[in-house]
């Protein structure tokens, strides 16, 4: 048995009875943890009224061990759900990586050092130039990471007509029209700000700080709505309304070093469409540890098809 906290037991029972309310835990003990890039997943050994049942978390399911009488099948089950991406010829256009933003990201960064060493007018009209390439870099990069128009599209460093662009594929529709009023009106204001500091002869400190602060605001909110926006993150659960989604990552097999990831919600069952997040640095690819459990070095041979997977009280069906 492996060490755990009161925490985690308590989170086990409710979930197994969540998914079994008729029937009662007689004992329960995690046996086995597997860290897989990052992502730990704990198998537990729950004894019920109804049979014996292996709890493996993150995301958290269940499999009976009439099914799964070997606890290395059912956690290479486990990961297989995990982890398994409907593979493609190619990666489609809309795979995105958070690094197109670096550049963006490291000039904000120095923004705030521009900033504090600004002493006079033309210390506050270099914030403004700053300002000015950090939302350029912004637009440019938002441009690499998706195709946002089939054709006709502005010049790259169009920040205006990007702007409407980007705003209204992302944020489009009724439903979305203030979400999209703010982000538009943010950026739109932000450019004029900073167009207005790089050229004025009687700015202050307290205006290169306002408009430091909200070129780091305002780009930080539309990096988090592009990501949203090419990961397909809904609002909320598509199949029970919930929003409490989750991000939930793993690798292909015949793409080991790319992370993928999608939004799932674990209570309905309910996932998203994988896209691609980033390439793994390379003591990332492939890194397995393991606590708790034997290896046996023998080979598992499942003799029952699964055409589908018991779950608690099936026989009431």
């Amino acid at each position: 048995m492996l060490p755990h906290t009161a925490e985690e037991k308590q989170y086990v029972e409710e979930y197994f009875l969540g998914q079994s309310p008729k029937d009662t835990i007689t004992f329960l003990q995690k046996v086995y943890s597997e860290n897989i890039i990052g992502h730990r997943h704990d198998v537990w050994d729950v004894h019920a009224s109804d049979g014996r049942w292996w709890v493996i978390t993150n995301p958290t399911n269940l499999y009976s061990q009439t099914q799964f009488p070997n606890m290395d099948y059912a956690v290479t089950f486990h990961m297989g759900l995990c982890i398994r991406i409907p593979r493609t010829e190619q990666q489609k256009e809309t795979d995105f990586n958070i690094r197109a933003f670096a550049d963006t990201l490291n000039q904000i960064g120095q923004l705030g050092d521009a900033l504090r060493q600004s002493e006079n007018v033309s210390d506050y009209q270099s914030v403004g130039v700053r300002c000015r390439e950090a939302l350029l870099s912004f637009v440019g990069a938002a441009q690499d990471v998706a195709e946002w128009v089939e054709k006709d599209a502005p010049k790259r460093a169009d920040f205006r007509a990007w702007t409407e662009i980007l705003c209204n594929v992302m944020l489009g529709g009724s439903d979305q029209k203030e979400r999209r009023h703010l982000l538009k009106t943010l950026m739109l204001e932000c450019w004029t700000f900073s167009n207005w500091l790089t050229h004025a002869k009687k700015s202050a400190w307290h205006d290169a700080e306002a408009a430091q602060g909200l070129v780091e605001s305002t780009i930080g909110t539309a990096i988090s709505t592009i990501i949203r926006h090419v990961r397909m993150v809904p609002d909320a659960c598509p199949k029970c309304s919930s929003p409490h989604l989750y991000p939930e990552g793993g690798v292909r097999t015949d793409a080991p070093d790319v992370l993928w990831e999608r939004p799932v919600y674990d209570d309905c069952g309910w996932a998203g469409t994988p896209v691609v997040v980033r390439e793994l640095d390379p003591e990332e690819v492939q890194v397995i540890t393991r606590e708790g459990g034997e290896d046996t070095g023998e080979c598992i041979v499942p003799d029952i098809p699964l055409y589908k997977l018991d779950r608690p009280n099936d026989s009431e069906d």
